[in-house]
């Protein structure tokens, strides 16, 4: 860090510069720690300086994270190296238009195709009732968890969102969510179900005031010991507890916002909306969940497949059998 010339001091200056620009402190960490993995792997191999960094080195550490493999012996994912690789074209850019490099050698690297992959894990409208009915009401912590739930149910936010949460972000005569600064840096506001709604009002009125020891905190959902708000760690703790109790091994907050936008489309909401709940930039990040929700599609081929046809008039299968007998 003391060479200015070095790739660490640079990192350093980059990361400054983008703070500077209100770029998001998250966004700054995953960036940094990806940087700083590259910084160490040249190092190794005697690369200490941006001046020394050329396009075949970037190349021949696209084919080490290519071979990299976890403890658990499995490769990184395509998204996972392109993660790790999006970050050095920025900062390398960034050099380049600073002056501090005459080229680019990051400049049209080719990266690894991204995989289209669909949720894992839909939970039905049954499976979230039975998540919900696990909270045991007759405590303050499961009321707090019920409300905690039924809030992520019902408008879909993102769990770094309901970390930001105030008492004050609740306007029951509204009936609406004000999310503040959530990801993007962006505000928007949602809609709160009745239901959710009488829930969050019946911990933020009732049982928020007993459990809160600090006065000086906002946050809408306190942790038990009512110093602080619940964090994303808490809050993952939180739903994860109750998923498990109902079978449901894989995902955690996420269930929720993915079954709210499936069961939303399901019912008939028009994709543009289910974008605005859901605070996607493009319209292309909300269309998978026209992949996952084929009741239409079901209904469609139901009434015109052949085969579907001939069993409705009762007209028996290829081998002779009465399909329904």
């Amino acid at each position: 860090a003391s060479d200015p010339k070095s790739l660490y001091a640079l990192l350093l200056r980059f990361v400054t510069w983008r703070r500077e620009r209100n770029w998001s402190e998250t966004t700054l960490k995953v960036q940094t720690h990806h940087s700083y993995r590259f910084i160490c792997w040249a190092n190794e191999r005697g690369i200490s300086y941006a001046a020394e960094v050329t396009r075949p080195l970037l190349e021949r550490y696209q084919r080490w994270l290519y071979q990299y493999r976890k403890s658990n012996g499995e490769a990184l994912t395509s998204r996972t190296q392109r993660t790790a690789v999006q970050p050095l074209q920025v900062w390398f850019r960034w050099m380049t238009q600073q002056h501090l490099l005459l080229a680019n050698p990051a400049a049209d690297l080719e990266l690894p195709r991204l995989e289209k992959r669909l949720p894992r894990t839909i939970l039905t409208v049954e499976q979230v009732e039975d998540v919900l009915s696990q909270c045991d009401l007759t405590t303050l912590q499961g009321i707090r968890d019920r409300a905690l739930l039924e809030l992520l149910w019902s408008t879909g936010i993102r769990r770094g969102e309901v970390e930001g949460l105030e008492a004050c972000s609740v306007d029951a005569g509204r009936k609406i969510l004000t999310i503040v600064q959530g990801k993007g840096k962006q505000d928007r506001i949602v809609p709160v179900g009745e239901r959710a709604l009488w829930w969050v009002n019946r911990w933020l009125h009732h049982v928020r005031p007993e459990v809160l020891v600090n006065p000086d905190c906002k946050a809408l959902f306190l942790a038990m010991d009512g110093l602080a708000g619940l964090t994303v760690a808490g809050i993952t703790q939180v739903v994860v507890q109750y998923l498990r109790a109902c079978g449901i091994e894989k995902g955690s907050c996420h269930l929720f916002r993915h079954a709210m936008a499936t069961q939303m489309l399901e019912n008939g909401a028009d994709l543009r909306w289910i974008q605005a709940m859901l605070g996607h930039r493009s319209v292309e990040s909300t269309q998978i969940y026209t992949q996952v929700s084929i009741r239409a599609l079901q209904a469609v081929h139901s009434s015109t497949h052949p085969a579907e046809q001939r069993t409705r008039t009762g007209k028996n299968d290829s081998t002779g059998n009465d399909e329904y007998d």
